[in-house]
Order: C-alpha cells, then sequence, then structure tokens
C-alpha cells in the first residue's frame, strides 16, 4: 500500500468534512461550513471549491491506480 502524501491528506480531510456536512444537510438541514465560515462568503465558497476539486482529485487518483 501506498503511504499518502500530504496533499492526499488534505484532500482526506476535506473529503470528510464534506462528507459530514452533506450528511448534516441531508438529515437536519444544517450546513455546518455555512454556519462557521457564513460571515465570509468568500471563505465559504473558498472551501465548497476545494472540497469539490478534492472530490475530482481523488476520483482521479482512484482511477489511476
Amino acid at each position: 500500500m501506498k503511504k499518502m502524501n500530504s496533499l492526499d491528506w488534505i484532500v482526506f480531510v476535506l473529503l470528510i468534512i464534506g462528507g459530514i456536512n452533506w450528511g448534516l444537510v441531508g438529515l437536519f438541514s444544517f450546513d455546518l461550513v455555512e454556519a462557521i465560515f457564513g460571515a465570509i462568503p468568500v471563505l465559504l465558497r473558498i472551501v465548497y471549491v476545494l472540497v469539490g476539486i478534492s472530490a475530482l482529485y481523488a476520483i482521479y487518483h482512484l482511477m489511476n491506480k
């Protein structure tokens, strides 16, 4: 099994954050990311974009194993 580098860990953490956030949205209609960063819309958007890019990276990484 290949060791995870720094980028892999960042992607892993962002995917966990995204998964937990979507679970909370689905179960309770509560957006944790918005609750934390909602006062700074630019930061909120950056977090969402980073989670999305992380998902694309994970798909690419899994397809090229």
